[in-house]
């Protein structure tokens, strides 16, 4: 059982990062270069800052992995795992579909997330064993069991390395049809019922271990294409599913594209 004063904490810190990001958002920023070429703000780094300092206090014990500011206590048995700014490009272009992700592991075991989006007011918190809130009401994902029926959504085509692009367009030839662009803000929509399918690739830790929480809270899965556990160390490769039966299916058409080299 998690205790409800992480719940509690992670709205605390949203809160707090919310007051950093929307002021800037649709701003004039300084905008850098990073080493992935992902645009950086202050907004980044503010918010996380608060994100850090908020949750450091409350939980001095507890380790904290954040995209701009590295990692404390990696070992901790709670590590909490920080995008400040998750879709950054978004965030620049003036587009209310980025948000703030807070993500709980337990013993490397995703166990509670939370995405945030403070311009529209749309949050969603999942609790392993407590299911999945958006806005404070209970949310489920939609049967769909065949991917012929699915709405296949992913951030950017770009995003995906020459051995992963067979798998994924053969995905993508299975779905009913494709839409482009969201970051976190497709898996907060697949969590409400209105995808089926996200398939990314490339994810770091603050990407997916938030997310992990909020799509299986609401009745999906959130796997590697294999189908195997996203923990850290795994290959940034991601499928979620609103409805787990499509699975097989989606795992048989991401092989399609042939052996991933190793």
């Amino acid at each position: 059982m998690i205790p409800a004063e992480y719940a509690a904490a992670a709205e605390e810190a949203a809160a707090l990062a919310g007051a950093e990001t929307r002021p800037l958002f649709r701003s004039a920023l300084l905008v850098e270069a990073k080493g992935d070429a992902s645009p950086v703000t202050e907004a980044d780094r503010a918010a996380e800052r608060a994100l850090r300092g908020f949750l450091g206090t409350r939980f001095p014990d507890h380790g904290i992995l954040g995209e701009e500011y590295g990692a404390e206590r990696p070992d901790a048995e709670w590590l909490w795992v920080l995008d400040p700014i998750d879709g950054t490009r978004a965030f620049l272009t003036g587009r209310p579909i980025w948000g703030t992700l807070i993500g709980l592991m337990h013993r490397g075991e995703p166990v509670l997330g939370l995405i945030d989006q403070p311009v529209l007011g749309e949050r969603w918190l999942g609790v392993k064993g407590q299911g999945t809130r958006f806005n404070g009401q209970p949310i489920r994902t939609r049967s769909c069991n065949r991917l012929a029926e699915a709405e296949l959504a992913c951030t950017a085509p770009e995003m995906f390395p020459e051995a992963d692009r067979p798998g994924f367009e053969a995905l993508r030839a299975g779905a009913r049809r494709i839409s482009w662009g969201g970051d976190c803000y497709l898996y907060g929509l697949l969590s409400l019922g209105l995808l089926d399918v996200v398939a990314e690739a490339t994810l770091k830790p603050w990407d997916w271990a938030a997310l992990v929480p909020v799509v299986e809270g609401a009745g999906g899965s959130m796997t590697g294409w294999n189908g195997e556990a996203l923990r850290m160390g795994c290959d940034g490769r991601v499928l979620a599913l609103g409805d787990p039966a499509l699975l097989d299916e989606a795992k048989a058409s991401l092989a399609g594209g042939g052996p991933r080299p190793q």
